[in-house]
């Protein structure tokens, strides 16, 4: 087991056909990425702790860098910049196969001309350990994700969630020091992703050690990370647990890439009143919480126009607050999605569907949303970051 550091780490890739930026000209951004004179840097100055047995996910958009960083800490990319450190090793230059890791990749990667047993054993082989010790390893990985009964059959007798089940046993039986995984579960349909994601949580808590997690799937990082990393154009945009990071979202970005429906913004207008404040949107006014007074009050935040966000899980629908019309409708089973036209956008809020309330709001219907003041956040207008924070 060990604990992983990741200080100052910088990956820069040169420009196309090998061209260097001229010396003293400007960076500039090429789509979403920086240009220096060195290249495109598609991961910039990531520092992370990782504790000892931690589960961490990377996620963020496709580019953002994520599938990257992962393959730095593997070895399977060069270090640009910065210092990697698996427990009291500096790792920069070490080859992969020193570095006590084992990484399941989204592709599988098994040999299709070996048997389960084999695909599992084999990197055992070529370490040159003793037979016996090979088998053992190998049933009692396969014993923890229920494959036994598969061991003898090749990879294509296989479905897509026990072909993966190989892939990650395959990593188990080398009882690496850090378990890398990118992607493992996005080639799955939705029945087995969930079913795999529960298997991994199991998994985690059977082998008790150091993971670190790819995914673009906001679902997944947020139901298996003790915490989670969220990056967009190589850069970390915020680090915390789950929790942390769904109700205290440090910027736009984080607010509407974490949450499914996305969170709702409007355009409003923050008023202090002494150490008091609220907010206007859409002609209603709403008193924030005393805790976010507190923390826009010691940061000195002054009234303004902002960017005012609420879940669509805490907009209430009733007689006051915001108005709309119900464009579309969506039955979600147990709850109903309204998108509704409010204050010139696409609004989303959710109604569960409890006795007398199922299609309560046909398509047409007007509406009124109100929302609590410790359910908003404010982020300026001028750097999308969360005011008080």
């Amino acid at each position: 087991m060990a604990k992983v550091s990741l200080k100052h780490i910088k990956k820069i890739y040169p420009n196309a056909a090998g061209k260097k930026k001229k010396k003293g000209e400007p960076e500039h951004k090429t789509g979403h990425l920086l240009v220096t004179e060195e290249g495109v840097v598609a991961v910039n100055d990531f520092n992370l702790e990782i504790e000892d047995k931690e589960f961490i996910v990377l996620v963020g958009p496709s580019g953002c860098g994520k599938s990257t960083t992962l393959r730095m800490v593997a070895g399977l990319e060069d270090i640009s910049g910065g210092e990697l450190w698996i427990g009291d090793r500096l790792v920069n230059d070490v080859e992969p196969k020193d570095r006590d890791i084992a990484m399941v990749f989204q592709s599988y990667a098994l040999y299709p001309h070996m048997s389960v047993y084999d695909n599992m054993a084999f990197s055992l082989k070529l370490s040159k350990v003793p037979a016996d010790e090979i088998d053992k390893k190998v049933r009692e990985a396969a014993e923890i994700l229920d494959i036994t009964q598969y061991l003898e059959r090749k990879p294509k007798a296989l479905s897509g969630g026990q072909r993966q089940r190989v892939a990650i046993g395959r990593a188990i039986v080398r009882d690496p020091a850090v378990f890398l995984m990118d992607e493992p579960l996005s080639n799955l349909d939705a029945k087995l992703r969930n079913q795999m994601r529960a298997e991994i949580i199991k998994l985690r808590q059977r082998i008790n050690t150091t993971f670190i997690y790819v995914t673009h799937d906001q679902t997944e990082a947020m139901t298996l990370g003790d915490r989670i990393v969220i990056m967009k154009d190589g850069v970390v945009q915020q680090i915390g647990t789950p929790q942390q990071v769904f109700d205290h979202p440090v910027n736009l970005f984080v607010a509407s890439f974490i949450g499914t429906p996305q969170m709702n913004m409007f355009e409003g207008r923050l008023i202090r009143q002494g150490q008091n404040y609220s907010v206007e949107c859409a002609g209603i006014t709403v008193e924030l919480s005393a805790d976010k007074c507190a923390r826009l009050a010691e940061k000195g935040v002054e009234s303004q126009d902002v960017e005012l966000g609420v879940r669509p899980e805490h907009l209430v629908l009733g007689n006051e607050g915001i108005k709309g019309t119900v464009d579309v409708s969506e039955l979600m089973g147990s709850s109903t999605h309204l998108h509704i036209n409010a204050a010139g956008k696409s609004v989303v809020a959710i109604a569960m569907n409890e006795s007398g309330v199922l299609n309560a709001y046909p398509v047409g219907s007007s509406v009124n949303m109100a929302f609590k003041g410790n359910n908003a956040h404010v982020f300026s207008k001028e750097t999308g970051m969360n005011l008080e924070w």
